[in-house]
C-alpha cells in the first residue's frame, strides 16, 4: 500500500511537471515566466480540479443510481448542462460564463433529477439496462439541445460546451473550477452518508438517514460539477465512469476511504490525457474530451472483461 502510494505520488508530480514544460511556447525566452503563469500554471490547474470533480461526481452519480457503469457526461447531466449553456446564451446573449454557470447547473439537476426518476423504474435483476438506458437518455437530450442550436443558428457554438478541450484556459478564464475543489471537500465531509445512501433506500432510512435530504445533496454534487465544468471547459467524458470503477474494484466501497484515491485519479487521468492531446500532433493540439473519448472507452472495455480481484 505504502509502495502503491509512493509511485502515485511520483508520477503525479511528474505528470505536473510536464503539464509546466509542454507547450508550443519557450519557457526559456523573455516571457517565459509571465507564459509559465498566465497559460501553463492555469491550464494543469484547470486539468487537475476537472478531473477530480467529474470523478468524484461519476462516484456519486454511481453511489445515487446503485450501478457501477453510468457517469454524468454520458447519462445526460452534461448534455442537459449544455441545454443550460444554450437557453442562457439565446435569452441574455451577454450573461457572464457565472451566470452561464448557474444556469448549466440547474439544467444539469432537473436532467439528472428527471434521469434517477427513469431508473427507479427499470427492473433492478437487469443492472446492465441502467447504462444501455444512461446513453439512450443522454443521446434524446442532446439531440433535442442540437434541434435547438439548429434553429437559433448557434450549432457552432454548442460546439465549444460539448467538446472539451484546455487550450483556451488561461489566468483570469478558469477560476470557476475552485468549485469542483469545494464541491470534493463536500463530498468528504457526507462520504459515510454516501455509503448508507448506496445500501438503498429502506436499509438508509433505517439506520436513521434523511434519505431525501441526502439524494438532493447528492445530486447537487453532480449538477454543480457537471454545470461548472461544460461552462468552463467543455463536456469530459468516461472520467467519472472508469476512475470510480477502477479504484472500486481495488478498494473497495467505502466511499470515505476511496474518495481522495478517486479525485487523485481522476486529476491524474485528465492530465495525462491532455498531456498527449499536446503532444500527438504537436504543434497542434486535439481536443481533451476526443483523447478522453477513446482512452476511456478502451479503459471501460478491459474494466468490463477483466476477471474480479480475488479477495
Amino acid at each position: 500500500m505504502r509502495l502503491d502510494l509512493a509511485a502515485a505520488i511520483v508520477l503525479f508530480a511528474a505528470l505536473v511537471v510536464a503539464s509546466l514544460l509542454v507547450g508550443v511556447g519557450d519557457l526559456g525566452g523573455a516571457g517565459g515566466l509571465q507564459l509559465l503563469v498566465v497559460s501553463r500554471v492555469p491550464r494543469t490547474l484547470a486539468a487537475i480540479l476537472t478531473g477530480a470533480g467529474l470523478a468524484i461526481a461519476g462516484l456519486v452519480m454511481q453511489t445515487l443510481a446503485k450501478n457501477r457503469f453510468v457517469e454524468p457526461m454520458t447519462a445526460g447531466t452534461g448534455q442537459a448542462a449544455g441545454l443550460g449553456i444554450l437557453a442562457m446564451t439565446i435569452l441574455a446573449p451577454g450573461a457572464s460564463i457565472a451566470l452561464k454557470s448557474l444556469a448549466a447547473t440547474v439544467a444539469a439537476f432537473a436532467g439528472t433529477a428527471l434521469f434517477l426518476a427513469l431508473v427507479r423504474r427499470l427492473p433492478p435483476t437487469q443492472p446492465f439496462l441502467v447504462p444501455l438506458f444512461a446513453i439512450v437518455y443522454g443521446g434524446v437530450v442532446g439531440a433535442v439541445t442540437t434541434a435547438v442550436a439548429w434553429e437559433t443558428d448557434l450549432l457552432q457554438y454548442l460546439d465549444i460546451w460539448t467538446n472539451g478541450e484546455f487550450s483556451a484556459v488561461m489566468q483570469g478564464r478558469y477560476e470557476l473550477l475552485w468549485v469542483n475543489a469545494a464541491i470534493v471537500a463536500a463530498a468528504w465531509w457526507v462520504a459515510d452518508r454516501l455509503t448508507i445512501l448506496s445500501l438503498g433506500r429502506d436499509t438508509a432510512v433505517g439506520l436513521g438517514l434523511n434519505y431525501a435530504v441526502m439524494l438532493q445533496a447528492g445530486l447537487a454534487i453532480v449538477a454543480l460539477v457537471a454545470g461548472v465544468t461544460v461552462a468552463t471547459v467543455g463536456a469530459i467524458p468516461f472520467v467519472g465512469l472508469v476512475v470510480p470503477a477502477l479504484v472500486a474494484r481495488r478498494y473497495g466501497e467505502d466511499v470515505r476511504a476511496v474518495l481522495p484515491i478517486i479525485a487523485a485519479g481522476g486529476a491524474g487521468l485528465v492530465l495525462a490525457c491532455d498531456l498527449l492531446a499536446r503532444v500527438v500532433r504537436f504543434p497542434y493540439e486535439l481536443p481533451v474530451g476526443t483523447v478522453l473519448a477513446v482512452v476511456g472507452a478502451a479503459v471501460f472495455l478491459a474494466v468490463i472483461f477483466a476477471r474480479p480481484r480475488q479477495t
